[in-house]
């Protein structure tokens, strides 16, 4: 069934993509010699006005196949006898209207489910944050001179622009007033022990333990029970959670007490480093809030900005080596991806199901239109390079020379599909 969505949804925003060029075509007087929806043998068809309309048999995307796209023909409706300009928006107009599906859809999804506004909630006592005056309630709306409007946005800022020591700027606001602010993030260094229990009031028995972590190593297993650390007597889960929240780890050895099989033993290990980096020491909002209509269509359109930003930053850093190729998912990553979603969302309601696969598609959708939109031969994006050329040179380049170029391009399209594909089981099944 989560195949059947998926490839649903993948041919409903390319079908899109088609409609997009088709429209602009016929505006245009192009000769649209077929417009299909889904792929391979036609199960049944209809002839318009020079236009054959076509239903093919596997559901998967559609086609806008124009007279003289890739050939010279002397005929006034063929593409090629058009003007740069008409040809241009023709050719933009696929990824133009993945962005409108994925407008569309933040209108649906933001006015059902509502905002997170990017609201503090939390400072830590000590911390950067509170030290350049940061409070509970305050609204950022820039980092470092970028717009934020999402906490989501806050998250991708710092994974596209990683904290470091310098400072940064925020802007936020405060009972309707702008103020804007200096944090100096500091590090912090995060250590573990290697083990998972229960933080009730019952005893802080052990349910997991790492083999490679620092309890696993001495010996203690799942099932063991903690009864002190340092000489502190612990008598509950709860009580282990609050002396390790008030005692952080660290590189120090300490001094752990456990009742094993009845006998009470004690092993002293150094808490093993998990991670260090640096921190604001903030928590902000996650959960949304509804808003009214029109503020529902102005944050539809920073929706829409928020996904094509996020694509293209992914690009940039899969191109400068920042992201590893085995994070790129293809179709049937992406299947996997909208099984994963719609399992974890069915549990509460077809609704949520709804608007759990319509955020996964606004997303698909602006990717789409972004890569679309690349200078790469056979795309979209490298076909209208040679047309900005041809607008600068007042003539078009050659057909034969332009068949060349896409036809290389395509084949290394292919050639990466292939290598996508095979990434996509190799994750899934690896």
């Amino acid at each position: 069934m989560n195949i059947i969505v998926a490839v649903l949804i993948l041919g409903f925003i390319i079908i899109v993509h088609e409609l997009g060029h088709f429209l602009l075509a016929k505006k245009n007087g192009v000769t649209v010699t077929e417009f299909s929806v889904g792929m391979g043998p036609r199960i049944a068809s209809f002839e318009k006005n020079g236009t054959r309309y076509s239903l093919k048999l596997l559901p998967f995307g559609g086609s806008c196949l124009m007279l003289g796209e890739d050939e010279n023909i002397e005929d006034e409706g063929a593409f090629n006898k058009k003007g740069v300009w008409a040809r241009f928006s023709i050719l933009f107009a696929g990824a133009f209207f993945n962005f409108l599906l994925a407008f569309f859809l933040s209108l649906i999804v933001l006015g059902t489910d509502g905002v997170d506004i990017p609201d503090i909630i939390g400072v830590n006592e000590g911390s950067p944050a509170e030290e350049a005056g940061m409070q509970v309630g305050d609204q950022i709306i820039k980092i470092d001179g970028t717009p934020i409007h999402f906490s989501r946005e806050i998250m991708y800022h710092f994974y596209f622009e990683p904290l470091t020591e310098k400072p940064i700027e925020v802007t936020y606001l405060r009972d309707g007033k702008k103020h804007t602010t200096s944090i100096t993030p500091n590090t912090i260094s995060r250590y573990l022990l290697g083990c998972h229990y229960n933080p009730t009031d019952g005893p802080a028995e052990l349910v997991e333990v790492g083999a490679d972590y620092p309890l696993g190593q001495a010996g203690v297993v799942v099932g063991d029970i903690i009864t002190g650390i340092d000489g502190t007597k612990i008598n509950s889960g709860k009580q282990l959670s609050e002396y390790l929240d008030a005692n952080p780890l660290s590189e120090k050895p300490i001094s752990i007490t456990y009742m094993h099989n009845g006998e009470e033993n004690t092993v002293t290990i150094t808490p093993q480093l998990y991670t260090s980096g640096y921190q604001l020491g903030w928590q902000y909002n996650y959960k949304t809030d509804k808003v009214s209509p029109l503020n529902v269509i102005k944050y539809s359109f920073y929706e829409l900005k928020f996904n094509i930003v996020s694509t293209i930053k992914s690009v940039g850093f899969l191109i400068g080596g920042k992201v590893g190729v085995d994070e790129i998912a293809g179709p049937v990553g992406i299947v996997n991806m909208v099984g994963d979603a719609v399992d974890l969302s069915k549990e509460y309601g077809i609704g949520t199901t709804l608007l759990t696969l319509a955020e996964f598609t606004i997303l698909i959708s602006a990717n789409l239109g972004v890569m679309n939109l690349l200078p790469i031969p056979a795309l979209d994006g490298g076909r209208l390079v040679f047309l900005l050329i041809e607008a600068i040179r007042r003539k078009p380049i050659s057909k034969d020379k332009e068949a060349i170029v896409h036809l290389v391009g395509m084949a290394a399209l292919m050639l990466l599909m292939v290598f996508v594909l095979f990434n996509d089981i190799k994750n899934i099944f690896g």
